[in-house]
């Protein structure tokens, strides 16, 4: 899937609402769904507990909070880009603050063209999460496979008496006579002779 054809979700933390009118007319549901709006850091905490954003766009300051800290542990625990929002006198030191951590800050207020090109780098941070996200999943995948397959071969020892060799040489040829996965192979052994361990 293309950049363009890309849809991401946005969560909106703001209690100004000339800032989401403004915003809204950049978030078209074409590009940006689902978009939620929210008006405090309470709020914002409670809809990150039930899904997950791809955006997350904090108006510091807020009623309950200034922001900062929320901004952090959402980019530190979680597959979303952050946008801090703060006033232009306290930049420099916020973005001291979180750029560490990945957040991106940026001085208001601000015009909306500037805020368009900000839309496109949290586009790009999240794409760039996408595929560590991906790469992370299949390491993790493959570990497992290897985990299942090892158990497998140990079974095909105790059980069948092979030598390691010989139980990795099994494995292979089913998997490749059968057009499967060396995993799928190894699962169906383990179910075999785990049955029959606990029958016996």
């Amino acid at each position: 899937m293309s950049l363009k054809e890309q849809v991401y979700s946005v969560l909106i933390v703001s209690a100004a609402e000339s800032f989401n009118d403004a915003l809204s007319v950049l978030l078209p549901s074409s590009k940006y769904s689902p978009t939620l709006f929210v008006s405090n850091i309470s709020a914002a905490k409670r809809a990150l507990a039930e899904r997950a954003f791809d955006f997350v766009i904090i108006n510091s300051p807020l009623s309950d909070d200034v922001g900062t800290r929320f901004a952090i542990d959402t980019c530190n625990s979680k597959g979303t880009v952050v946008l801090l929002m703060v006033r232009t006198e306290l930049q420099a030191e916020i973005y001291d603050e979180v750029v560490e951590h990945g957040v991106f800050v940026l001085p208001k207020p601000t015009s909306k063209s500037t805020m368009a090109i900000a839309l496109g780098w949290l586009s790009a941070a999240r794409e760039k999460l996408r595929k560590t996200e991906k790469k992370t999943l299949s390491i993790e995948e493959k570990m497992e496979e290897i985990r299942i397959v090892n158990r497998a071969k140990w079974l095909l020892i105790s059980e069948l008496k092979m030598d390691e060799q010989g139980a990795h040489r099994y494995i292979e040829k089913q998997a490749m006579d059968r057009c499967v996965s060396k995993r799928v192979v190894a699962e169906e052994i383990i179910k075999t002779y785990h049955n029959n361990i606990a029958i016996t």
